[in-house]
């Protein structure tokens, strides 16, 4: 009996690294959702400039949050409006490569 006393400590640290990393993979999923959401209600916002004959892409960047705006790609072509945002996460954001992109506007012409 005294060969199990501390198993429960052992699986414990041996579990903590594994809930961390579901962690982080969760974050990042829900960072990436609402990036998404940023980037679509921005070029929203740029469409409904243009359609009102406001400049658009002033219209996107102040509809996203101040920490936001300065990384996001914001495109306007044919009365498209296309922002691309950076999901936020924490640890691996200087590894993130990937952009949440949203589009506004008339569907292109094949």
């Amino acid at each position: 009996m005294s060969s199990e006393r501390g198993q429960a400590t052992v699986e414990l640290a041996a579990l903590l690294p594994l809930l961390a990393v579901i962690a982080l993979a969760a974050y990042a999923m829900l960072a990436g959702l609402s990036a998404g959401e940023q980037a679509g209600v921005a070029a929203e916002a740029g469409a409904i400039a243009l359609l009102q004959d406001r400049e658009a892409a002033g219209a996107a960047r102040a509809a996203l949050p101040a920490d936001v705006r300065r990384a996001a790609i914001v495109r306007v072509a044919d009365r498209r409006v296309t922002v691309a945002v950076r999901p936020r996460v924490p640890l691996v954001a200087r590894m993130l490569r990937a952009r949440v992109t949203a589009h506004a506007g008339p569907e292109p012409r094949p």
